[in-house]
């Protein structure tokens, strides 16, 4: 589903998704609360959220989404120079952030990253998230970084996290199955008692792990 009160933006980006066999755009909304009605009418796996956008903005509308319907993935859409209220956006369940000059290749990977259960942030957006005082504070509620708790593959694989990779990307690093990096990474979320992969990105970069 695509959430945009820009209905070329919407246009673009379904030109984009619908040229893939396996992916269907099943609705569009206009603004955040019509993109709470609408999710709940046409159930997506993946929803594309714009942040700011009247009625109801896009991290109210994810919050409400994801709290309802814990299966559909959330994409932040935000600008090249980042609006930083989308930062928000991670703490009201979103997978992640977009660029909105994303390109076709990026767009679609992105999706299938989420969809698959990946999460998505790309480095120079994680700069600014590490720059801003606007990053959620619950992110940081750990003691220490607790990577020292890590095997050595386990800490390989946290680091490839940090540098922004899906699994699918882990996997092909490292010779692994996508089923055994899912296995690492849920052991790392257990052992860091972090929130979600984003967490381990964040977390990552502050401890300069990459």
């Amino acid at each position: 589903m695509l959430v945009d009160d820009n209905e070329f933006t919407r246009a673009g980006f379904a030109m984009m998704l619908e040229a893939e066999p396996d992916i269907d755009v099943v609705a569009e909304a206009g603004d955040g609360q019509a993109a709470i009605d609408t999710a709940a009418k046409t159930s997506p796996d993946v929803i594309l959220m714009d942040v700011r956008m009247p009625r109801l903005d896009g991290i109210e509308a994810t919050r409400q989404i994801t709290a309802e319907h814990q299966s559909v993935r959330v994409l932040m859409l935000t600008t090249f120079d980042l609006d930083e209220y989308a930062f928000d956006g991670l703490a009201a369940g979103a997978s992640g952030f977009l660029l909105k000059d994303v390109t076709p290749d990026q767009l679609v990977t992105a999706v299938h990253a989420v969809h698959d259960g990946d999460a998505v942030i790309t480095p120079r957006i994680t700069r600014r998230m590490l720059d801003t005082a606007r990053w959620p504070a619950q992110v940081d509620t750990a003691v220490g970084h607790g990577f020292d708790a890590l095997t050595t593959r386990e800490l390989e694989i946290a680091r490839a996290i940090t540098e922004g990779l899906t699994n699918s990307e882990i996997a092909a690093r490292f010779v692994l199955t996508e089923g055994t990096v899912k296995t690492h990474v849920n052991r790392i979320l257990r052992k860091l008692d972090a929130r979600d992969r984003i967490e381990i990105v964040i977390r990552g970069h502050r401890a300069d792990l990459t």
